[in-house]
């Protein structure tokens, strides 16, 4: 893609991205996800009821009266999105590809974090880590993560989110809110996914094509697996196909919801066709 025209598609995401976050996804952001944990803010005198263990004994000693420390909830968060670019991302049936709603929700979720005042990292991953940005925050960061997710191209053609995953355990240190955006065609994950559960905040955001799971009877359709780069010609026009594809999809879809329900973690579907402000309004609220 050329630099203008490039440009051109960041600014345009940067707007419409930008704008949602600043009137619906601020609020909700802001009341769907915690602070990592406590910080000191000051010391004040003991009062009758206070935690012993709480007690200043510096502070104590010097003015030889109790004191204890107050603690206050920290705000700052660091979010991490775990971004699937495997060549089956880069699929699509009604006017868009999957990869082209990852983009748009991952600028979202990023306006709304900056917005927080939170830092913001990515990792891109095929069937193995493709590229890692660090943490930061401010608007040029966001725009850097944006123009990679349009121009980033996978070395690889397979999905391995296992290995996205153990990735993100070993560096990332400290808690932080975790978006996993995929189409979630894995298998092999559940305990990489149950140790981050255990160290962060996680959510998956699960994409799909309307045509994975609901073929139109086309007749004769000339099929190219992205990810086997196997071709071969399918019957659209027999119920038979369809009905093995939309058994195939049910089946991926519930093997990703339940890997994520027994994490503990949360997990949202959003199809290429439809909207993704109302799911994700949805799956903010309920957080809240």
């Amino acid at each position: 893609m050329e630099t203008k025209e490039l440009l051109k598609k960041v600014r345009k995401i940067e707007i419409r991205s930008k704008g949602l976050s600043n009137h619906l996804f601020s609020g909700e952001y802001h009341t769907a996800f915690k602070g990592r944990g406590m910080s000191f803010s000051e010391v004040r005198e003991y009062q009758f009821g206070d935690d012993v263990r709480t007690i200043d004994w510096n502070v104590t000693a010097r003015l030889n009266h109790p004191y204890v420390k107050v603690f206050e909830e920290e705000r700052e968060l660091t979010v991490m999105l775990v971004i699937d670019i495997s060549e089956s991302s880069l699929f699509g049936t009604t006017g868009r590809f999957k990869r082209d709603l990852i983009t748009e929700v991952s600028a979202i979720l990023s306006f709304s974090a900056i917005n927080n005042n939170d830092k913001v990292g990515v990792i891109f991953f095929s069937d193995k880590v493709e590229k890692f940005i660090p943490p930061k925050k401010g608007r040029s960061h966001i725009l850097r993560i944006i123009r990679e997710l349009i121009e980033l191209e996978p070395t690889q053609s397979g999905t391995n989110l296992g290995e996205a995953l153990r990735y993100l355990n070993n560096v990332m240190k400290k808690k932080a809110i975790v978006f996993v955006l995929s189409d979630f065609i894995d298998r092999g994950y559940q305990d990489a996914l149950n140790i981050a559960r255990r160290r962060h905040d996680v959510a998956g955001i699960h994409v799909y094509d309307l045509w994975e799971k609901d073929l139109p009877p086309l007749g004769l359709v000339r099929v190219l697996d992205p990810e086997t780069k196997q071709v071969k010609w399918e019957d659209f026009s027999s119920k038979a196909i369809r009905a093995k594809q939309a058994k195939w999809f049910e089946e991926n879809r519930l093997c990703a919801r339940n890997a994520f329900l027994k994490a503990g973690a949360d997990m949202v579907s959003i199809c290429t066709n439809e909207d993704h402000i109302l799911p994700l309004l949805k799956f903010f609220r309920k957080r809240g």
